[in-house]
């Protein structure tokens, strides 16, 4: 573990404070799991768009019902709403 300084105003400090003791957990230990649940959900989403952009990238075959192409109409029916 590194340490490191931080300078607060005073309220802000005195809010860490309190919302550590509601956890009971030192100001540092809650500073440090606050930061590392940012860093991780960071990392989770990085890992998901990298995923998605991959994804994007793939030519995809479409597979027409019959071998054809439906028409405008066929697309846009909407029988359960008659």
């Amino acid at each position: 573990m590194k340490n490191i300084t931080i300078t607060l105003p005073e309220d802000a400090a005195l809010w860490v404070r309190v919302r550590a003791a509601q956890s009971e957990r030192s100001v540092s230990r809650w500073l440090a799991e606050l930061i590392e649940g940012m860093r991780s959900q960071e990392d989770e989403y990085e890992v998901a768009m990298e995923r998605f952009l991959e994804r994007a990238q793939r030519s995809r075959k479409l597979e027409w019902v019959d071998g054809r192409k439906p028409t405008r109409e066929e697309l846009h029916d909407r029988a359960g709403l008659r």
